[in-house]
């Protein structure tokens, strides 16, 4: 029996495709923001850009510019026009670029994004997308790669997801354009540059917001990965394997809502964890992860919960200090180590 071929896509070839389809299927998604068709209205230049990531590159020639529209550079701007086109009844994909930039929107997404739901009395949806860049390690210094998404984690009325893999990548986006609440995709640039085994089927499909998944399984120590930080601790299981240990993986994937449950039945099996955070460390994911298997699995710890997170620092733009600041497989080993000694 000839076992069935595994369709490779990398993980910028998946959001578009994610993008592709749902824009196919539902002519009221649109998708706003910088650069993200290219050329401004010279028809030679159309796809001359496609985002600083590519995410919507080859969009603009298939749904054209009422669709797919550039914006100025005002991101209070756009998000805005993002909320106001989720209200009156459109789906718009919004690409913020980099999680930096969101001090200059903050306003559009904590206040008018996530609660207008709510102060109309559920008369008003939001079904906003907003897309954006996280992740150091692409040497583009302190404003560009910064790892924020616990801050949106705070606010009630936003969802927030963080793929750590293609497959992940077109399930969350897919999902989260069909939502009928504001979702943040948070998308690790350097996921961007990976190769991965794993089969992304072409046809539609949605991965569920608001669960984890157990990566691998094991039995003395559970490592919890965010995003990028998901593949360090798989690489960092198999050095631990090596010495002799039985490790389990949880890939978080949705930040919030937080699948509590499967990181809890996770740590009564190994009665250890380290959480692996890019972000910085004070009021991360990272502590409150912490902090849900102090109050709901304290009985069950052999070992006080362990985090790891980027040094409460700005990114830097050395290459070799940059090289430093983010979790990196050694790190995840030596916090292993300490707990499970």
């Amino acid at each position: 029996m000839v076992a069935e071929a595994v369709r490779q896509v990398t993980y910028i070839q998946a959001i578009n495709e994610a993008i592709r389809q749902e824009m196919e299927r539902d002519e009221n998604v649109i998708v706003m923001g910088e650069d993200i068709a290219g050329g401004g209205d010279r028809e030679d230049k159309q796809d001359a850009w496609g985002g600083p990531m590519r995410l919507t590159k080859g969009l603009v020639g298939q749904f054209g510019r009422e669709r797919i529209r550039d914006t100025p550079i005002s991101e209070a701007g756009f998000i805005g026009a993002g909320v106001g086109a989720a209200a009156s009844g459109l789906r718009p994909v919004v690409d913020l670029m980099y999680v930096g930039f969101y001090g200059v929107c903050a306003d559009q997404i904590t206040n008018n994004a996530a609660k207008i739901h709510y102060m109309f009395g559920g008369k008003v949806t939001i079904p906003l997308t907003i897309m954006t860049g996280t992740g150091a390690g692409t040497n583009s210094a302190a404003q560009h790669s910064e790892t924020l998404y616990s801050i949106f984690t705070h606010f009630p009325g936003l969802k927030c997801v963080a793929p750590s893999d293609p497959y992940t990548a077109k399930g969350l986006m897919t999902a989260a354009i069909r939502d009928n609440d504001p979702v943040i995709v948070f998308n690790n640039r350097q996921l961007m540059g990976i190769s991965f085994e794993v089969d992304v089927p072409e046809d539609l499909y949605e991965v569920e917001i608001g669960k984890a998944r157990v990566v691998q399984e094991g039995e003395d120590v559970t490592l919890v990965g965010i995003s990028y930080t998901t593949n360090t601790c798989l690489d960092a299981a198999q050095e631990l394997e090596d010495q002799g240990y039985s490790v389990e993986v949880v890939d978080l994937l949705s930040l919030s809502p937080m699948d509590d449950e499967t990181i809890i039945e996770s740590v009564k099996k190994t009665r250890k964890v380290v959480i692996v955070d890019e972000d910085y460390p004070r009021c991360s994911i990272a502590s409150d992860i912490s902090a849900l298997v102090a109050e709901e699995a304290f009985d069950y710890l052999d070992a006080p919960p362990r985090r790891l997170n980027a040094p409460h620092a700005p990114v830097p733009y050395s290459r070799p200090l940059e090289a430093l600041f983010v979790p990196n497989k050694d790190m995840v080993v030596d916090a292993a180590l300490e707990v499970l000694e």
